[in-house]
């Protein structure tokens, strides 16, 4: 007979929209031939086809192992396994320079449309729908596959809310609010786009050199296979693997409130590729993430910002006429982009847009009992509080809340990879193609952007961050 879920597809996105803190769904893909999709399927799948991974060191250290501090190799996810288990064939093998015992590989953020795109039928093995969103597969979907001790260092996301489905092994997250930004330290350097890294090492703090990450929040998570955890917008986190070999499967839900933050992304891509690249490249700064490929030129980017602009204003003007409809739903969000990065080919825009003004760590009160929170949908609680929430979670999901303390100091981070396409250089798939910009409204110059910066407030707040980096 049908599967029965827990939640009706309506009712899992108003959830996902909703909700202001993570939560893991249970019991919600089942049926989803995607579960089956471990490392071993997977290697049988690809039939020898190489994918890039990322090679990190296991040992523990005070500065945070960013990608332009890895390795890098190209293998078939066989030898990744044969390397995983220690077999002697890997003496030979893309790993061999790589003892397992002190590294960890990571096969991450491979975009599933490109890595099967001969065999575009497993892209319906996932199936969002269950989850509110109609049409959305794995061709919107990203793969991510690692050893034990793999790992992405602390970042939040500049754009939407995430889905991430656990297929094989457990991964353990380290989620912070909105709230605790201050206290993580944020960077932009080394630079990828849409992407805020903490400078805070979050396996091993540097509480000297970072004082204030003492008074973060750390909500801490151990994700199963099967499960599905939300991070909402703008949530901090650090991913690590805990088990010999996991995959795991997510899609990036863009959010209407995005407009605006690719515009801050835009600028912050002006002037990241204008003042570095301006310096000598022999000076040995690795500033670029090596998968965002090369700095843009300047006037690419002047066009992205004009582009970024005009489609925010064209959402606001959209959001106004709907607002003056008495049948308009303020709970509508973009959600048909086909990956999380805004200049990698955004799709369509909705036919109703709502910015979201609401960035508050946590919902209200009457909101959070209004969310069906039970077996089926468990909040991901600060660490303080998961010890007494063990009892209310089935026996399949008390993981969630195992106490994590000892792992906490165990692994030094890594950054998530962004795969970049060699066509996206060009304004055209930067936007969305009827995102064309208004001249009349959005005809933006360098000047215009550098009297933002020059603006008194800005100039201050600047002058403040670099004292207190002097006092570092």
């Amino acid at each position: 007979g049908e599967v029965v879920k827990p939640f009706t597809p309506e009712k899992t996105k108003e959830i996902v929209m909703s909700l202001q803190q993570p939560a893991v769904f249970c019991n919600m893909v089942g049926d989803w031939p995607a579960l089956h999709w471990n490392a071993k399927y997977l290697s049988a799948v690809l039939d020898g086809k190489t994918i890039q991974f990322r090679l990190g060191l296991k040992r523990v250290d005070l500065v945070p192992q960013f990608e332009t501090r890895c390795s890098y190799v190209k293998a078939t996810l066989e030898e990744f396994l044969a390397w995983s288990c220690g077999q002697p064939s890997c003496l030979s093998g893309p790993f061999s320079s790589y003892d397992y015992s002190k590294y960890w590989a990571y096969a991450d953020y491979k975009y599933i449309a490109r890595i099967f795109e001969d065999k575009p039928e497993i892209f319906q093995d996932i199936r969002w729908s269950d989850f509110g969103f109609p049409g959305r597969s794995g061709k919107e979907s990203t793969l991510w596959i690692g050893s034990e001790g793999a790992n992405t260092p602390c970042h939040l996301d500049s754009y939407g809310c995430n889905l991430v489905l656990q297929v094989q092994g457990r991964k353990r997250w380290h989620l912070f609010p909105p709230g605790d930004t201050s206290f993580l330290y944020p960077t932009r350097v080394p630079y990828e786009e849409s992407s805020v890294f903490s400078k805070v090492n979050i396996a091993n703090p540097d509480l000297k050199r970072f004082p204030e990450f003492r008074n973060s929040t750390a909500h801490v998570v151990t994700l199963s296979p099967g499960q599905v955890l939300l991070v909402p917008r703008h949530w901090w986190h650090y991913v690590e693997s805990i088990d010999p070999v996991t995959v795991s499967i997510n899609s990036w839900i863009e959010l209407d409130a995005d407009h605006e933050a690719r515009v801050e992304e835009a600028i912050t891509r002006m002037l990241v590729c204008a003042i570095k690249s301006a310096e000598n490249p022999s000076d040995g700064d690795l500033w670029l993430n090596p998968t965002e490929v090369e700095a843009t030129s300047h006037e690419i980017n002047l066009q992205y910002l004009n582009q970024a602009v005009s489609a925010y204003l064209q959402c606001q003007e959209t959001s106004v006429s709907e607002q003056a409809r008495p049948s308009s739903t303020g709970a509508e969000q973009r959600t048909n982009s086909s990956c999380k990065r805004k200049r990698r080919g955004v799709g369509g825009e909705p036919e109703g847009c709502t910015l979201l003004t609401q960035e508050s760590d946590f919902p209200k009160a009457e909101e959070l009992q209004k969310i069906p929170f039970g077996p089926h949908l468990i909040q991901v609680l600060p660490q303080s509080h998961e010890t007494s929430m063990m009892a209310a979670v089935e026996s399949d999901s008390r993981d969630l809340f195992r106490e994590n303390e000892e792992h906490f100091g165990k692994l030094h981070r890594e950054r998530k990879r962004l795969v970049m396409r060699n066509d996206c250089e060009t304004a055209a798939h930067q936007m969305d193609s009827d995102c064309s910009p208004c001249t009349s409204q959005t005809a933006l110059s360098t000047n215009d952007v550098l009297d933002c910066l020059v603006n008194p407030r800005v100039i201050s707040l600047v002058a403040r961050l670099l004292l207190e980096r002097t006092k570092m």
